[in-house]
């Protein structure tokens, strides 16, 4: 059966679901603590496992679809040229067209302001997989030289810090 848009979106609903069901779980541990601790310790490892397991074919299913459509054109200056997994975390990779300036100076000039803009769009953007503990890495090369420019790594925290 191949994967279409349809999948991943259903896939994110029922991410969304288990986070809600994951949130309120521990409300619903606490009356079974004070009877039954040993039991629920095993329960609430058996339930984080599933959720794990699932979250890894989630993940999984995400990089086949979205690898169909790569490379993709950004903006004028940057290509979104693949995406892969690692545990529970997505990596895109982009390239990005330096022009005349050399890596260091793209290094140098354009860490944070790039580090902003991507941790902003990120929390807007991939919510749902945060809330469900799956990561999401960006990592950006140079399109000449192909090293490595940057990476960005977003955590649930990183978003939450935000709106302190």
């Amino acid at each position: 059966m191949p994967i279409t848009k349809t999948t991943v979106a259903s896939l994110l609903l029922l991410l969304s679901i288990q986070t809600l069901i994951a949130a309120d779980t521990p409300q619903q541990k606490q009356t079974v603590v004070e009877t039954d601790a040993p039991t629920l310790k095993m329960r609430s490892d058996s339930n984080v496992q599933d959720l794990k397991v699932q979250n890894r074919k989630i993940v999984s299913l995400v990089v086949e679809e979205l690898s169909k459509d790569l490379p993709k054109t950004v903006d004028q200056y940057t290509q979104f040229v693949g995406i892969k997994s690692d545990d529970l975390t997505l990596i895109y990779i982009f390239e990005i067209n330096t022009g005349v300036k050399s890596d260091e100076s793209i290094q140098k000039e354009d860490h944070s302001r790039m580090k902003s803009a991507v941790t902003q769009g990120v929390c807007r953007s991939s919510q749902r997989f945060l809330d469900a503990q799956i990561n999401i890495s960006y990592l950006y090369q140079s399109a000449k030289t192909k090293a490595k420019l940057f990476q960005f790594d977003i955590t649930q925290a990183d978003c939450l810090g935000g709106k302190k």
